[in-house]
């Protein structure tokens, strides 16, 4: 990128200034926060962090050829700590809040350069981001993905660190894909990154929003708030215009407000008569996709009605970034309907007996793979689950409860225990499990030994589901980082029932 004046920089953090700013002179050349990933010339982010001050790391970061240093009042005085830091320091009253909006003028403004899409809700955003980038690539647009399972530029693929990505890595991600002739970007924006500011200086050009159920109350308290979190994304500085699914009320109070400040940016998505594009009653699989500009009629391969919802939210976004159905349509039917393939969501590996991986790590997303899978599982349904530690704990008993409801046979085991012991953990998902009735229910806190046991002992008619994880292969377990992925393990104990390696449903 060609360098940039510190001066320029520094007006787009004007309001924010503690301070005089630097004069005029130096050049920038893009923004970083990590001291460790400073290559030369660019402008240093140093942020009050959970553990420590990154302004601690200023001098390693001027050694490593930093440019000047964008910090806190606090930030300042380490930096200054050691004399002069030798590089110019502008200073405001809140670092995340200016990030986005600088990195975006140090790299170009790279968003203006790209059609962006976003995904937000509480379930189905990973899957949907997928299925946007499916339909586009089908249209021969050239994608780029940001999201939980990984980063792809232009059919190149990273896995990813998370959800959504740090505001000065975000914009430095859309310079390159800019770069590499990426025309359009696909990206899951959580809740956190909206209260974050991770895509401070992106207003996108269309958002979808799948639904919201409890969760990620650690952070938010409330449902309220993270409602509140979700909206953000629909606001006017955030994007230009919209698809809501509106089959729950949590989805039409979005809409609602959404329209009011919007008048016919914001269309409607749903089964409901009066819904601006309605999901119509097809076959399963099959969706019949009415709008004012006509139909669409395609498939997916991918299991369960919610699927054929997310596909549903993935075509209509596509639609009002002005495609056509017709040319949808065409589109579609030439690359096999909305199927295409999400690591760790509803990932087949075996059908004798099938063996499923999903991502569902909340009651709700628990509740809905389950019954999806109970009416095609001629023999017993298993669920392997778990809950991850340093989050809301309240949601353990109410997973307990739907696996036992919902499954036959339910194997309590760990997911990420991060810092809590996972055995508490355990013994909080255990609780609601043993409150129903007539379910079978053992605890095996390994995962590994877990999923073993549940493969191995499922007859050929079973369906295995091995829930919380999907795609992950790290599990962390205090401090420590282990190497841990469902779909390994499942296909090691596969292996040895005799059954293959997993490899024709794979």
């Amino acid at each position: 990128m060609a360098p940039v004046d510190l001066a320029e920089l520094t007006r787009a953090a004007e309001q924010h200034l503690v301070g005089p700013a630097p004069g005029a002179g130096t050049r920038v050349a893009g923004v970083v926060a990590d001291n460790r990933r400073i290559i030369g010339g660019e402008l240093f982010v140093a942020r009050p962090g959970a553990r420590h001050h990154a302004a601690r790391f200023a001098p390693d970061a001027v050694a490593r050829g930093a440019a000047a240093i964008l910090t806190d009042p606090e930030g300042a005085r380490l930096a200054r700590a050691g004399g002069d830091p030798g590089v110019p320091l502008v200073v405001v009253d809140d670092v995340a809040a200016v990030v986005g909006p600088v990195a975006a003028l140090a790299w170009g403004r790279p968003a203006e350069r790209l059609r962006t899409f976003a995904l937000t809700g509480t379930n189905g955003k990973t899957t949907t981001a997928f299925m946007v980038d499916h339909v586009l690539t089908a249209l021969g647009r050239t994608t780029g993905l940001i999201g939980t399972v990984e980063i792809r530029v232009a059919g190149t693929s990273v896995p990813a660190a998370l959800t959504t990505p740090q505001a000065d890595e975000l914009h430095a991600m859309l310079a390159a894909m800019a770069e590499a002739g990426v025309t359009d970007l696909v990206m899951e924006v959580s809740s956190h990154a909206l209260m974050l500011g991770r895509v401070d200086g992106v207003t996108f050009d269309v958002a979808g929003f799948t639904h919201l159920t409890p969760d990620h109350l650690d952070l938010h308290r409330t449902v309220e708030e993270y409602f509140a979190a979700k909206a953000r994304l629909f606001a006017p500085d955030r994007s230009r215009t919209g698809v809501i699914t509106v089959d729950d009320s949590w989805g039409a109070r979005l809409a609602a407000d959404a329209g009011r400040a919007r008048p016919g940016q914001v269309w409607t998505l749903g089964r409901s008569a009066d819904a601006r594009l309605r999901i119509e009653a097809a076959p399963p699989g099959t969706l019949v996709l009415t709008g004012p500009g006509g139909d669409v009629r395609t498939a997916t391969d991918m299991p369960g009605a919610f699927n054929v919802a997310n596909a549903a939210l993935a075509v209509g976004m596509v639609l009002r970034a002005g495609h056509g159905t017709e040319e949808v349509s065409r589109a579609l039917a030439d690359h096999g309907g909305v199927s295409p393939a999400v690591p760790g969501r509803m990932e087949v590996l075996a059908e004798s007996p099938r063996v499923v991986v999903d991502f569902a790590h909340n009651t709700e997303a628990l509740q809905t793979v389950l019954a999806e899978l109970r009416p095609t599982t001629k023999g017993r349904l298993w669920c392997v689950t778990g809950s991850a530690g340093d989050r809301d704990a309240v949601k353990r008993p109410l997973m307990g409860e739907v696996s036992a409801r919902l499954a036959d046979e339910v194997v309590i085991t760990d997911d990420d225990p991060h810092s809590e012991d996972p055995a508490t953990i355990r013994a909080q998902i255990l609780a609601g499990a043993r409150s129903v009735a007539g379910t079978s229910v053992v605890e095996i806190g390994d995962r590994r030994e877990a999923i073993a046991h549940a493969v191995l002992a499922a007859a050929p008619e079973d369906t295995v589901l091995l829930a919380g994880r999907g795609h992950e292969t790290i599990q962390e377990v205090g401090d420590v980082a282990h190497h841990l992925d469902d779909r390994e393990e499942a296909r090691a104990a596969l292996a040895r029932r005799g059954a293959g390696t997993g490899e024709d449903g794979a």
